[in-house]
């Protein structure tokens, strides 16, 4: 049904993913300029100073592969909700979902932000401050959900096995 626990751990892990779309994973500090990593590029900025401020970085790195990624994801937790008449092929479009997760999480952690550091680091002079926004962070809670669900719907299915067994 519906109206079960895994279905809101998958909505909720849905909503973490309509989250990676709206934050930045990143945002890099330096001496002379700040820059933000983001899945949908967006203009840059000049303050009152003129200091630039990039947030998009069209022009350094191309993320559509993350981006693909996290839709999909997406996608799985909202199809999955559905799929709960057949409680096997549910289980199995979340585990996949949940494996779509890490190897999202592996991506940011270890290919994007990496990359797209050595790409505008000549614009911060000095190494500059990383710190990770809700975009990198939302994908580790949409995992944990995305775990939290399949466990759930394997519970209904061992209940709907014992009560079969009893009959």
């Amino acid at each position: 049904m519906i109206q079960r626990i895994q279905s809101f751990f998958l909505v909720l892990a849905a909503v973490c993913v309509a989250l990676l779309f709206m934050f930045p994973i990143a945002t890099y500090v330096g001496q002379y300029a700040t820059s933000s990593l983001n899945l949908i590029p967006q203009p840059s900025v000049e303050d009152e100073l003129g200091n630039v401020t990039f947030i998009g970085q069209a022009d350094y790195i191309h993320l559509w592969p993350l981006a693909v990624l996290a839709a999909l994801i997406g996608v799985i937790a909202l199809v999955s909700i559905f799929l709960y008449k057949n409680r096997i092929i549910q289980i199995r479009w979340v585990a996949f979902g949940f494996l779509l997760n890490v190897v999202y999480i592996f991506l940011v952690f270890f290919w994007a932000t990496d990359s797209y550091l050595k790409h505008i680091g000549y614009l911060f002079g000095d190494a500059p401050h990383v710190t990770y926004s809700v975009g990198t962070w939302a994908p580790i809670a949409s995992a944990l959900l995305f775990f939290l669900a399949q466990r759930a719907i394997k519970k209904d299915e061992e209940k709907v096995r014992a009560a079969d067994r009893l009959r």
